[in-house]
């Protein structure tokens, strides 16, 4: 079974279709000149990945052209990963055909978005690789720091790469954050309030700073322990203290991690790490989109090895690998 086709599934058309259509309003809001220059021909554009990683937001991207009456061909699928090296031609993801005015007018909002989404899912792709090389079991997850209006596309991006997303906004999960205590008079009453009016369906989180306010959360029924910005080894001190006390509690490290000290932060007592930068500052896999004019560029790359880009970059942490070897068989996204 194809899991990300799978994940393809989780985005309503209509959100889809809302998004879209605001993308192309944003770039488009009156006259589109260079429309005009170019006109109605029929052409073909060829989707070029020019820079290392994991493939994110296609749906998305097909969204923005469908709404323009065009179609895309993929060669590849979400969570594929794609490699370029130097001397090689772009890799070919997929081709696009429709009218030469809607073919430019959907062409900045469709690349932006798939230049962030597959920057957000390399970035999990990265740490959820890191993670199991470890043989830490438990799970690498985004957080709520998302590009307003854009949290959609960078949620569904952390799944493709492999991460949790966390709670996806302020109802699906409650969480007691510092400034909720210090209003509400408290741990114990915020978490009583908190369930009273989540009921059983709603898990409840509270972010702590010491040993003893995870313990007054977890005596007050909450699910979820938030070590917040407590720097190991005290985390994993504090995280078992309270996997022995409160054997079913989960136990989330948050704060301050970041790729590069990923590693120090998993633990046996540690259930989720939650990295912030997971969506925030992450780095764009750059995409272009060429109108069909030379044969040259149209080359299929095979997808190589993770190992030759590490060495190609100063011996930099290699990309996150994939089980692909070659393209996907085309596709099309259903709306």
């Amino acid at each position: 079974m194809n899991s990300m086709a799978d994940l393809s599934h989780l985005l309503p058309p209509a959100s889809l279709s809302d998004l879209a259509r605001a993308w192309l309003r944003e770039d488009s809001p009156a006259f589109d000149y260079g429309g005009l220059v170019v006109g109605e021909r029929d052409e073909r554009a060829v989707l070029l990945c020019k820079t290392p990683g994991v493939l994110a937001g296609a749906p998305f991207f097909q969204a923005v052209f469908h709404e323009l009456g065009c179609n895309v061909e993929w060669f590849y699928h979400d969570g594929d990963m794609l490699l370029r090296h130097a001397g090689e031609a772009p890799c070919r993801v997929a081709v696009v055909t429709g009218k030469a005015r809607h073919l430019l007018l959907a062409e900045r909002p469709a690349l932006n978005c798939l230049a962030r989404a597959s920057g957000v899912a390399t970035a999990a792709r990265r740490a959820c690789e890191t993670a199991r090389a470890a043989g830490w079991a438990g799970q690498v997850a985004g957080t709520r720091k998302t590009t307003p209006g854009f949290r959609l596309v960078e949620k569904h991006a952390l799944l493709v790469g492999g991460a949790a997303t966390h709670r996806y906004d302020l109802s699906s999960m409650i969480m007691l954050k510092d400034n909720h205590v210090w209003s509400s008079g408290g741990i114990t009453q915020a978490v009583r309030d908190a369930k009273r009016v989540g009921g059983f369906s709603l898990k409840v989180e509270v972010e702590c700073r010491t040993l003893e306010e995870g313990r007054e959360a977890a005596r007050a029924g909450a699910d979820v322990i938030m070590l917040d910005n407590v720097a190991p080894p005290m985390l994993h001190t504090h995280a078992q203290t309270l996997k022995s006390e409160f054997p079913t509690v989960v136990v989330e490290a948050s704060g301050g991690v970041t790729d590069e000290n990923l590693l120090r932060y998993l633990g046996p007592s540690v259930d989720i790490v939650s990295l912030g930068s997971l969506t925030q500052g992450y780095p764009v896999v750059d995409f272009s989109l060429k109108v069909s004019r030379e044969t040259g560029i149209l080359g299929e790359n095979a997808v190589r090895g993770a190992a030759a880009y590490s060495a190609g970059n100063g011996g930099s942490p290699s990309p996150p690998s994939s089980s692909a070897t070659t393209p996907s068989a085309r596709r099309n996204y259903a709306f």
